[in-house]
């Protein structure tokens, strides 16, 4: 990247309490602000919308790292803390933010968003990078090869006996969490609550017999695993967020997000994420690829010129 970005660690309980925070309060107006969530993919998101804008305008950048949620990115956006939030997903804000039921039809979920967001938060909610990040079933491959599993229904016959790895913020969540599953599903023999990062190696190793993980993450096809097919969960479409007085100041920024909508398919962000998660590359350098590979979204006008 042409210029060096900065990463700040921001504490989501500052956000929440309101409380200033060092570099936080009246930055340059030549300085746009980055917030992410603490992960490769959101990072990843960050850097690149940060090249493009250094790459397109004469802008500084600054990313504001590991904002525990999307409602704690919410809260920093809400609170002027950051300018853009590089990934939010359309089923956990319609369900968080919005406090609506979810929605299963992705082309709805998104209209919703874009208008609630720019009518309640004065917000621009950007078009998908054209990958979803949604909550999956998966199970070893060589289990659903073996009994014919393709969908998470195959599963009921073996569920009582069935030791399911869950992420711990699933578990209670309304809508879409746990409870509503066995609602519309079955329920699984024991269900085990744990940080996202365990789920993939302990279906692996045969600890877990079922996990619920991410449609993006490329720990998925480094533990061998199959992700079954289900129409419970709603989509969550991955977006960069824009503040509308950011866009008022420096209009040419909305076009530069809109150069990344559907620039990736889910399998392009899991081999992303597998660069991040297991071959422990730094999601800046995954991001500066990503962009170099691509010529920075080039328009066809600028190629001419």
């Amino acid at each position: 990247m042409k210029k060096r970005l900065t990463a700040l660690a921001l504490a989501p309980t500052l956000i929440l309490s309101g409380c200033a925070l060092p570099g936080l309060g009246g930055p340059p107006d030549s300085t746009i602000r980055i917030g992410t969530l603490d992960t490769v993919e959101s990072e990843v998101w960050g850097y690149t919308i940060a090249g493009m804008i250094e790459h397109y305008t004469d802008l500084e950048t600054e990313l504001i790292t590991n904002l525990g949620s999307s409602i704690v990115q919410h809260q920093a956006m809400v609170q002027d803390e950051v300018d853009i939030t590089s990934t939010r997903y359309t089923g956990t804000d319609i369900a968080g933010v919005l406090d609506m039921d979810g929605i299963t039809d992705p082309d709805q979920a998104m209209d919703i968003v874009q208008k609630e967001f720019d009518k309640q938060f004065n917000q621009t909610w950007g078009d998908s990078y054209g990958f979803e990040n949604s909550y999956t079933v998966s199970v070893r491959e060589e289990f659903a090869e073996e009994e014919g599993i393709e969908h998470v229904e195959d599963l009921e016959p073996f569920a009582d006996s069935m030791n399911f790895g869950v992420d711990n913020a699933w578990v209670n969540r309304e809508g879409d969490g746990y409870n509503a599953f066995v609602e519309t599903h079955f329920a699984f023999g024991n269900v085990y609550p744990m940080a996202i990062g365990l789920v993939y190696e302990a279906a692996a190793s045969g600890n877990m017999d079922a996990v619920l993980g991410y449609s993006s993450d490329g720990r998925i096809a480094a533990y061998d695993l199959k992700v079954l097919e289900d129409d419970f969960f709603p989509p969550y479409d991955a977006s960069p967020v824009i503040q509308n007085e950011v866009i008022e100041d420096h209009p040419e920024l909305e076009e530069i997000l809109d150069r990344l909508a559907d620039t990736v398919t889910t399998e392009d962000m899991q081999d992303m994420n597998y660069q991040g998660d297991v071959d422990l590359k730094n999601p800046s350098q995954i991001a500066e690829q990503f962009l170099e590979e691509n010529n920075y979204f080039e328009t066809d006008q600028e190629v001419n010129e």
